[in-house]
């Protein structure tokens, strides 16, 4: 049974171009595969808020000393991770805002990246925690980035990813989706789909 976490962070959430094409993605998983059991993560429904000094702190005192408080505080980063843990593929829709991630998306970054958890400082610097995972990326942009130095947004989620042990990841990119070619756009993303579909 191959379980995969679906991943959601558009703020126009199941209107949003990366939200449908993660939809169609899963559908097509679905026919033609009978092993898959999916868990949908929208991070926009619940918003998950951002970081405060106040849930970090609640991540360094022991799990059996925390107060109510910090338990409920601590407890959104830990489910979120052990969420992640028991997955084995990620597929997740990642819309361009001004050259970046979504904030929530950096909201969810926050809680599952954890020393002594899902990372760890070594003498040759920082390893990933998480392996044998697969991670699918659907990118989607208004403009046209990819290759380019503009396109800040794919080195970042690999490197963020990396840190964590993600490292096998694939993009499958929708550009130019403000642009009047949006239908090529989609059809590129849609034919890559397909591709992975076909040998998933």
């Amino acid at each position: 049974m191959n379980k995969i976490l679906v991943i959601n962070s558009s703020i126009n959430g199941e209107n949003g171009n990366s939200t449908m094409l993660v939809r169609e993605f899963v559908e097509k998983l679905n026919k033609a595969q009978t092993n898959l059991k999916f868990t949908n993560r929208d991070l926009i429904q619940p918003e998950i808020p951002h970081l405060t000094s106040n849930e970090l702190s609640s991540w360094m005192v022991a799990s059996d000393e925390r107060d109510e408080a910090q338990q409920k505080l601590a407890g959104l980063s830990e489910g979120l991770i052990e969420e992640l843990k028991t997955h084995d593929t990620l597929i997740i829709g990642m819309p361009m805002y001004n050259f970046g991630i979504p904030s929530t998306f950096k909201s969810w970054i926050d809680r599952v990246a954890r020393a002594g958890i899902t990372f760890k400082y070594t003498d040759q610097g920082p390893k990933g925690l998480l392996t044998n995972k697969k991670v699918y990326i659907v990118a989607a942009r208004g403009g046209v980035y990819q290759g380019t130095p503009a396109d800040t947004q794919t080195q970042y989620l690999k490197d963020v990813l990396a840190f964590i042990g993600l490292t096998d990841v694939t993009f499958i990119y929708a550009e130019g989706l403000n642009m009047p070619n949006k239908e090529q756009g989609l059809a590129s993303a849609r034919k890559e789909i397909d591709s992975i579909v076909h040998e998933f």
